[in-house]
């Protein structure tokens, strides 16, 4: 009885041991997207789940794929505050990120920062997928002619998908 005792409890000790590998490579696994970008980004006048990094990260996933898409869109930002705060928003290791300037920097007289972020993620080894204003055309808007529409950040993370699937090689 003993030894039975004793190789159960090995047993039930090497499979949980087994279960936490697992468990720690597939967190390991997970590819990390950085949505970096303005209003359009952040989801303003929606709930988080609706803006489209949320949307995004629910149909990589469902189409299979261990992946955190973060939202790191600020409304008003310009790309000289992404550039300021490009660091700490995008952490070694980010698989990819889609960055979207927005029209910020005309409106607030700022300078266009786009190519100084491209450059430093790119020596960062990370591939960036541009999403530019005229990807949101067409798209279902808000009263305020700007922003999308719940559908609309559905409709954008749709066609998105292919290009995020594509950089991040898996």
């Amino acid at each position: 009885m003993i030894f039975k005792s004793s190789w159960s409890g090995r047993l039930a000790t090497t499979l949980l041991s087994v279960l936490a590998l697992s468990f720690g490579l597939a967190q390991a696994e997970a590819a990390t997207v950085v949505a970096l970008g303005a209003s359009n980004t952040y989801g303003k006048g929606v709930a988080r789940n609706q803006a489209y990094p949320a949307q995004l990260q629910a149909i990589l996933k469902a189409g299979g794929k261990s992946v955190r898409v973060v939202n790191a869109g600020i409304n008003g930002d310009t790309t000289e505050g992404m550039l300021r705060r490009m660091d700490r928003a995008v952490p070694n290791g980010t698989s990819v990120v889609i960055l979207q300037p927005g029209g910020n920097d005309r409106r607030q007289g700022s300078p266009d920062r786009t190519s100084e972020i491209q450059s430093r993620l790119s020596a960062r080894g990370i591939p960036v997928i541009m999403m530019s204003n005229s990807m949101l055309s067409g798209l279902p808007k808000q009263a305020d002619g700007i922003h999308l529409t719940p559908e609309g950040y559905q409709m954008l993370a749709r066609s998105i998908a292919p290009s995020v699937q594509s950089a991040m090689g898996r």
